[in-house]
């Protein structure tokens, strides 16, 4: 099975470390141009540099802004103005007690982790659908699903996305362009190890560590440890391709077995 994306251009938002990332990578490795997003300059030319240190012949174009904003927006789509494949990966999480989350916080992960996603699917569907082709993603979350204790308000922000995504497949029926949205298990990041360490024994290396995250926060695993990056990729790039022409307003997961369901 050869997935190829040659000719398309993707974007992918929050693409300058961890999963967003990988799905850039592998979205370049797949033969797309892909404009890798982050809030500042300095941190996706070091993104794009380390890219193309994967990839020498990767065709890659800077598309700094903080989507989380419309001025931010803007200047995404001024560097990206025509986009086949957008993956809309930007997220933030943390732990915090449920009653201390403030009416500001709830603003800021509904800002970041759902409105960022909505204002760019609404710039970008219309070319997707006047060209006949088009994917759309949101990395979503097995926290979506099962809503985490010690961050309720990042797993709403999830469980929002799931609405959107399927929403916006209503909205495309039809038009060649298909929308889902990926649920993915913990995940193995930079962000997720300081998550890890904020709920055990810092003292502990990262492999007891993630152990014993993984026993005693995370037990419903069947994969029994961190997914890694790359993992996540590589169902976001088939989604991409036109390999998944017929799956569409999907929620497909990517959780390690981690939501105790037989259903997608």
């Amino acid at each position: 099975m050869r997935l190829d994306l040659s000719g398309k251009t993707a974007l992918v938002t929050g693409s300058t470390q961890g999963i967003g990332f990988a799905i850039a990578t592998g979205l370049a490795r797949a033969g797309a141009r892909v404009a890798l997003n982050g809030r500042g300059e300095s941190g996706v030319t070091a993104a794009i540099d380390r890219l193309r240190g994967e990839l020498p012949d990767a065709d890659v174009v800077a598309a700094p802004g903080d989507v989380s904003t419309g001025d931010g927006t803007a200047q995404v789509l001024g560097a990206a103005s025509d986009v086949d494949v957008l993956v809309n990966n930007l997220g933030i999480f943390g732990a915090q007690s449920p009653l201390d989350i403030t009416d500001d916080e709830w603003r800021r992960y509904f800002e970041v982790n759902v409105l960022a996603a909505v204002r760019l699917t609404r710039a970008y569907l219309p070319g997707m659908t006047d060209r006949g082709w088009g994917r759309i993603q949101y990395i979503a979350s097995d926290s979506a699903i099962v809503i985490p204790a010690e961050m309720i308000h990042y797993g709403v922000s999830k469980t929002a996305l799931l609405g959107v995504s399927r929403g916006f497949a209503k909205t495309a029926a039809g038009s060649g362009v298909t929308v889902n949205s990926v649920i993915a298990g913990p995940t193995h990041t930079g962000g997720v190890e300081d998550f890890v360490y904020e709920l055990v024994d810092k003292d502990l290396p990262w492999d007891e560590a993630q152990r014993e995250f993984m026993r005693l926060h995370r037990p419903q695993s069947l994969l029994r440890r961190l997914i890694e990056p790359e993992e996540i990729a590589n169902l976001v790039v088939y989604l991409a391709s036109p390999l998944a022409s017929a799956t569409t307003g999907a929620a497909v997961r990517v959780d390690g077995g981690y939501v105790d369901s037989i259903v997608p």
